[in-house]
């Protein structure tokens, strides 16, 4: 035999079989790479939420899936007109999604349907037109209300069906999950959702 029989020979040799178990244990410790990913990307930079419920309803409503963004305000501050998701200040086990209407060092008032900030009527070009802002047991009728440091004032974009702010008062910093920036259900209206205005003194 030749050499040239020798290397064609060689060649058809037979790859040395990778037990089944080399393969379990390479495609659990994928899983465990991916999941220590995912779990990474939930509690630092990313949480998809489901809204339940009609107080942000013509928006966001029941039903619809978001994305929040936990790095944002690590980075900046909130501001005005900003929708956000936090702890409920009444029941931690619960999420919520409001809307931000004022920051520390602003005054808030409602007064005969409508909302005042800074002694202004507030302009609010993400509701119906008809929207009645009542006020409640916190934010009481005329009484003018003014954030603390690391305080805000939220609330819901359908204001005859939202427990907010008007009725449990502040909410702090450390409550605030992170800023809606991404729905991505229903399939018609998946895409990115930010603040296109901002709430001015």
């Amino acid at each position: 035999m030749d050499n040239s029989d020798t290397e064609v020979l060689a060649y058809h040799q037979e790859e040395p079989k990778i037990p089944l178990r080399t393969h379990i244990v390479e495609l659990f410790q994928t899983l465990v790479v991916f999941a220590a990913i995912g779990t990474a990307i939930y509690w630092l930079i990313a949480q998809p939420h489901k809204v339940s419920g009609s107080s942000m309803f013509p928006n966001f409503k029941d039903g619809d899936y978001i994305i929040t963004d936990k790095v944002t305000y690590r980075l900046s501050e909130p501001t005005r007109g900003d929708i956000i998701v936090f702890k409920n200040p009444r029941d931690e086990s619960q999420d919520f999604i409001k809307r931000i209407i004022a920051v520390p060092g602003d005054r808030v008032k409602i007064s005969s349907g409508k909302v005042y900030l800074n002694g202004k009527l507030l302009d609010e070009p993400y509701l119906n037109d008809q929207i009645v802002t009542n006020s409640g047991s916190f934010m009481k009728e005329g009484e003018e209300v003014e954030i603390a440091p690391n305080h805000f004032i939220v609330l819901g974009d359908n204001r005859s069906h939202s427990s907010d702010s008007r009725e449990w008062g502040f909410i702090q910093m450390n409550e605030i999950i992170g800023k809606v920036f991404f729905r991505y259900w229903p399939a018609n209206e998946i895409g990115l959702y930010p603040a296109y205005y901002q709430i001015t003194n």
